[in-house]
């Protein structure tokens, strides 16, 4: 059922737009700011942060909106959003509280940098739209704890296979069918790629090598399908998702019921996994049976099959023309597209991509050093294994052979950073039996957000 574009209509009508701010403006948040300003009606992008203003201007001159003003302090941002005019700043922290924004979207793909993006929205009342899986991926169950008791959503985004993927879930649960696996169709994986190798195609999009290689490497797949896992309370059948290969351009209606073990779909919650090769590319898809003869009689006259699993898929993902949607189902009716359901299920932990050697500083996803693998959350915590969503910046303190994963005790981590904290929020809070304990958690709930509850 189709809604969003109704309420955004009456709330261009009434001269009532909902207004966003965003955070980054690199090649996805550009093609975001180029959506909501020339193709979303009842909706305004009022202000972009970005490291490099000249990024930011880029941004709206994109979207043919020129007039643009740079701000430095909260109190020249607010009266700008009053007059109706359009602001860019290096300070994200001005988007996160300003008075006048109903939500903030987030396009960095940076850690510890999202991490302090996302809590200080929250915790200012701001919805925040996620378009960073790493962060979601690691800290993501705590965050919708803290969004919750600030009484706003935290999301990941409609478009990116993530949200493509729940909405699809959603609606294959709502049927009546029960999903036993969340896929991912991907056209390469190969852990060992790394920026060099990935600098040409990167230059042909306009993109970041290191975003390209996390993609190809298989780290940002991990983080995608830990989300879902997250949000649906599945979880991974082996470390690393079994990840079947076919012949390039195989139907992925022809050889999806053959490539994952029976058992692993139909007992438990379900798994999260991906197929490399197959077409619809870069799609998505959902497994589900159904225990109703008559319904399963129906299914096969709909030319589903005679199951016992039916297919169901959507084939694409259009990434930043949805967001808008993300931002309308946060603001004006309090849904989330994928949102953590609970305690984590799935981590993504990191593996050396190469041989590591101690006294080596790990660095950043996408790059030389380490790839994700998706592990379930309760044998990541059994064996101190290392997120890579906190790994860049760590010191090792030994020697780590190509294809290792690492633990907390392979390194020293680096002091201060919020992400950290919120991580050891996350294990207290989750493993908490009682409300007093888990209040007791959250150190960084501020009374702005206690207000708001």
């Amino acid at each position: 059922m189709i809604i969003v574009d109704t309420a955004l209509a009456k709330r261009q009508a009434e001269g009532n737009p909902v207004r966003v701010a965003m955070v980054g403006a690199g090649f996805m948040g550009r093609g975001i700011a180029l959506q909501i300003c020339k193709y979303t009606q009842g909706m305004e992008l009022v202000a972009i942060s970005n490291r490099t203003l000249d990024k930011a201007r880029l941004a709206y001159s994109q979207a043919e909106i020129e007039d643009v003003q740079e701000v430095t302090s909260l109190t020249e941002l607010e009266e700008n959003i009053r007059q109706g005019k359009y602001s860019v700043t290096e300070d994200a922290m001005l988007l996160c509280q300003a008075e006048g924004i109903d939500a903030v979207i987030e396009v960095t793909g940076a850690v510890e940098f999202g991490t302090n993006v996302a809590i200080t929205a929250i915790n200012n009342g701001k919805h925040i739209i996620m378009m960073n899986a790493e962060v979601d991926g690691t800290i993501g169950p705590i965050l919708k704890v803290y969004a919750d008791k600030a009484g706003v959503v935290f999301t990941n985004a409609d478009g990116d296979q993530p949200g493509v993927t729940m909405n699809l879930y959603r609606f294959v649960k709502g049927l009546g069918v029960k999903p036993v696996l969340c896929g991912n169709i991907k056209g390469l994986h190969d852990p060992y790629r790394n920026p060099t190798t990935q600098e040409g195609f990167a230059k042909k999009w306009g993109q970041q090598p290191s975003m390209v290689t996390s993609f190809a490497d298989g780290s940002k797949i991990s983080f995608e399908q830990a989300i879902i896992a997250n949000g649906t309370g599945m979880r991974v059948a082996k470390r690393g998702m079994h990840g079947p290969t076919v012949a390039s351009g195989t139907s992925l209606k022809d050889c999806v019921h053959n490539l994952y073990p029976l058992e692993d779909l139909t007992e438990g919650p379900g798994i999260v996994d991906y197929v490399v090769g197959a077409e619809p590319g870069p799609g998505v898809f959902v497994l589900g049976t159904h225990d109703n003869p008559i319904q399963q009689h129906y299914l096969n006259l709909y030319k589903l099959g005679e199951g016992p699993l039916y297919l169901f898929y959507t084939p694409y993902h259009l990434c930043h023309f949805e967001v808008p949607n993300t931002v309308a189902r946060a603001v004006l009716f309090n849904d989330a597209a994928l949102t953590p359901m609970g305690a984590p299920q799935v981590e993504v932990v990191a593996a050396a991509k190469i041989d590591l050697k101690a006294g080596e500083v790990i660095d950043g996803i996408g790059h030389y050093m380490t790839y994700g693998l998706c592990e379930n959350a309760d044998t990541t915590a059994e064996e101190r294994l290392l997120p890579i969503g906190v790994a860049e910046g760590c010191v090792l303190k030994r020697d780590i052979p190509k294809d290792q994963v690492i633990t907390y005790d392979d390194v020293v981590m680096p002091e201060g950073r919020l992400v950290d904290q919120l991580r050891q929020e996350q294990a207290a809070y989750f493993a908490a039996t009682d409300e007093a304990a888990r209040a007791k958690a959250l150190k960084h709930l501020n009374r702005k957000a206690e207000a708001s509850v």
